[in-house]
């Protein structure tokens, strides 16, 4: 029997299959055969729901945990313009052929 070619679901169709296997109502292999997906696949899909449905109703994991703090990144700016317009200064204080191109 022939390989079938390998086929990409739509987020609309994967939350459609896994939202039936949580109800429960029927078992994993019918709502397999229904729509033609493997139950693995099935239950693959299952999971990335029940983990990503607290992103829908609040902030994600990656904005709660490790985002730059804004005050800090303000004094950086703060710092590194300081230093450009002292470092310009000076370069324009330089006589030479290479000073200001």
């Amino acid at each position: 029997m022939p390989r079938r070619p390998r086929r990409n679901h739509s987020p609309v169709f994967r939350a459609k299959v896994a939202l039936e296997a949580i109800k429960g109502e029927e078992p994993l292999i019918t709502i397999a055969e229904r729509f033609d997906v493997h139950p693995n696949q099935i239950t693959k899909w299952k999971r990335q729901l029940l983990e990503g449905a607290a992103a829908v109703f609040g902030e994600s994991e990656q904005d709660q945990e490790g985002g730059p703090c804004i005050a800090e990144l303000h004094a950086k700016i703060g710092e590194l313009t300081m230093e450009n317009d002292f470092l310009s200064g000076a370069l324009g204080r330089m006589s030479g052929t290479s000073a200001k191109r």
